[in-house]
């Protein structure tokens, strides 16, 4: 099978396209014949070296050649004992890929079947490659949050993958929205239900802060802006992270770095989400699709910024 891999650390030249023998599925798991899968700033960050050396990933059983991709759609090819999926069925996944059966972009890929929920009938496979890992994160990160329906959800960055996905559900939850968004995005905010949309830029966080009077309930930093959102929250209020921010604090506000991978195994929830695809309260967005041999034109793309929607590499 062909897969995007990389065998050294480094920049985006060191991604390539290599033949791998075809993984076999176990007890519990199902092969994923992938239409295609998302590119996202965590395949940036394992390829570079910025989470992991190649000595600590060889420590977790993790050895060259690596496989980046956290997320992924297709058709179930091969199913394991025991698992509940059928062959030929239409699914979705996440996937870690600092395990040694490698991450999501490659043209098959093995994960446990409580990685994998159905595709809603009428989502194309490319939109819900862009499902798995974002929705888990915001999943994640409301319930982390713990809101109760009416209280206040601040978003950052409500224009991007994870942003958006933050205001969808967030409305869904029967929270109030006030989301941070340049000018450009205001109104695909809205759409998206935020009912205020602050603008970006230098007085974004006295926005947030003025449009609840003594500071949201909860917010979801997808700008990842870190202690600069503190002032934005109300004392004793909550602030959901996403790449790892933990304090210092101030005023009693709890901070809950949210790590997706604690959802890898959590059935329901992506099941849920695509009930919401389902339920047109969900919106998935492809940006552009990519061809695996163009991976690293790819991920320049995602690294420059600014992309609305998921990139996707195609097989």
């Amino acid at each position: 099978m062909r897969a995007v891999t990389f065998s050294r650390l480094g920049g985006p030249e060191v991604l390539e396209v290599s033949e791998l023998p075809e993984p076999i599925p176990g007890a519990g798991e199902v092969r994923i014949r992938v239409a295609a899968a998302t590119v996202n700033p965590t395949d940036i960050s394992f390829r570079s070296g910025r989470q992991f050396t190649v000595d600590q990933l060889a420590e977790m059983g993790v050895r060259p050649p690596f496989i980046p991709g956290m997320e992924l759609a297709g058709v179930v090819d091969a199913v394991g004992e025991a698992a509940t999926f059928r062959r030929g069925e239409r699914v979705m996944a996440i996937v870690n890929p600092r395990r040694p059966g490698g991450g999501a972009q490659a043209e098959l890929v093995v994960v446990p079947a409580t990685s994998v929920a159905r595709v809603p009938e009428g989502t194309s496979l490319e939109a819900a490659a862009t499902l798995p890992m974002n929705g888990l994160t915001v999943r994640l990160a409301l319930d982390r949050l713990a809101l109760r329906p009416g209280q206040t959800l601040g978003v950052t960055g409500a224009a991007g993958a994870v942003g958006g996905y933050a205001v969808e559900l967030g409305v869904a939850d029967g929270l109030r929205v006030i989301a941070v968004a340049g000018s450009a995005d205001a109104a695909l905010v809205k759409r998206f239900g935020a009912q205020t949309v602050v603008p970006r830029g230098e007085a974004a966080i006295r926005g947030l802060h003025d449009a609840a009077p003594g500071g949201v309930d909860g917010l979801i930093d997808a700008a990842v802006l870190d202690a600069a959102v503190l002032p934005a929250i109300r004392n004793g209020g909550k602030l959901a992270t996403v790449r790892g921010f933990a304090g210092p604090s101030e005023r009693g506000i709890t901070i809950e770095p949210v790590r997706v991978t604690s959802y890898l195994h959590n059935h329901e929830a992506l099941e849920r989400l695509g009930h919401l695809v389902a339920e047109k309260r969900l919106t998935l967005r492809v940006a552009e699709t990519f061809p695996p041999e163009q991976a690293a034109k790819a991920q320049r793309k995602m690294a420059a910024g600014g992309t609305r929607g998921r990139l996707l590499i195609v097989f």
